[in-house]
């Protein structure tokens, strides 16, 4: 642990403010006395090198947050895989050194709980990092993700920046994407089932076996960590940000269907690839620094698909 830094006064930059970890984030600091900075896609294209350090020279934040990036579930990281490593790549690169000629001090870099070997020792602990092979249905993201790790240290390593980086495990809330090819498990599932009740349907059908066991977390808790790690966090390597505690897709598939109140049944599709088998983390180094989530998931399943009917005019 290091000497605590304190954001109160200071002037901190969440590039991809709008994505759901980046809006919790958002969220989280107003309460923290710190200013808050953004920029949509709009007015700034964080693959383009020139603008992200023409507008990080000119607006010197104290803190650059790494929530930017090209997220999608299973089937989006299978069909373009060109895309996902080289937009991530590009964000990533761009922001950290981008920072590094400003001379701004601290980054925080948001990577994903894929980075891990497929068949990693359960709870996966940090340094299981490029221990073995990783999920080919996904790899060009966690290739993208590793990079972007090893990127934050070598600026720690070669120019003593402040720069961690935090491995969050699967994620949901408000915020969420909700494309029905694109999306994530649980938006995608939360989406089918209220539609697939809004029909009539008799039937829901999942892809894969069912069997996988999934780790969790609501977004704002997610959020809430990331502020601990600015104050108090100041080490090389990934940290986990987990739940604790896992469920099996056809359990999730199950609480979703109670919440969205779906009647029919509930199949599986073995002929559709499962992807890893169990991914659960181990979060003690995060525990240890005094943080642990609130919103537990039945809870938080309740407040994304909330916000989904509130929201599903636009996400459609």
């Amino acid at each position: 642990m290091s000497d605590p830094f304190t954001l109160a006064g200071k002037r901190v930059f969440v590039a991809g403010h709008r994505g759901m970890v980046g809006s919790a984030l958002c969220r989280a600091l107003a309460g923290e006395g710190c200013t808050i900075l953004t920029e949509g896609r709009g007015t700034l294209d964080l693959t383009d090198q020139r603008a992200v350090g023409d507008w990080l020279a000119r607006e010197m934040p104290d803190v650059v947050v790494v929530a930017a990036a090209k997220v999608g579930g299973i089937k989006a990281n299978d069909t373009y895989p060109a895309d996902f490593l080289y937009e991530n790549l590009m964000i990533e690169a761009n922001l950290i050194h981008a920072a590094h000629v400003a001379g701004i001090e601290r980054l925080l870099f948001l990577g994903s709980s894929c980075i891990y070997p497929k068949f990693a020792e359960q709870p996966i602990r940090e340094d299981s990092l490029m221990t073995g092979p990783l999920e080919p249905t996904n790899e060009w993201y966690a290739v993208a993700k590793i990079a972007g790790i090893k990127l934050c240290d070598a600026y720690r390593r070669q120019h003593g920046r402040h720069y961690i980086s935090a491995m969050p495990t699967n994620l949901y809330g408000p915020g969420d994407n909700y494309h029905p090819e694109n999306s994530h498990v649980v938006p995608a599932l939360l989406r089918r089932f209220h539609e697939a009740r809004e029909a009539g349907a008799e039937s829901v059908t999942l892809w894969g076996t069912g069997t996988p066991r999934r780790e969790f977390l609501h977004a704002d808790d997610l959020a809430a960590a990331l502020v601990v790690l600015m104050q108090r966090f100041d080490e090389p390597g990934p940290i986990n940000v987990g739940f604790g505690s896992d469920v099996t897709i056809l359990e999730l598939a199950g609480l979703i269907a109670e919440v969205t109140g779906f009647g029919g049944r509930i199949e599986t599709d073995p002929t559709k690839p499962d992807g890893t088998p169990r991914k659960l983390l181990d979060s003690s180094r995060m525990h240890a620094l005094g943080w642990a989530p609130k919103i537990d998931l039945r809870e938080g399943l309740e407040d994304a698909y909330r916000w989904f009917l509130e929201q599903k005019e636009m996400v459609a």
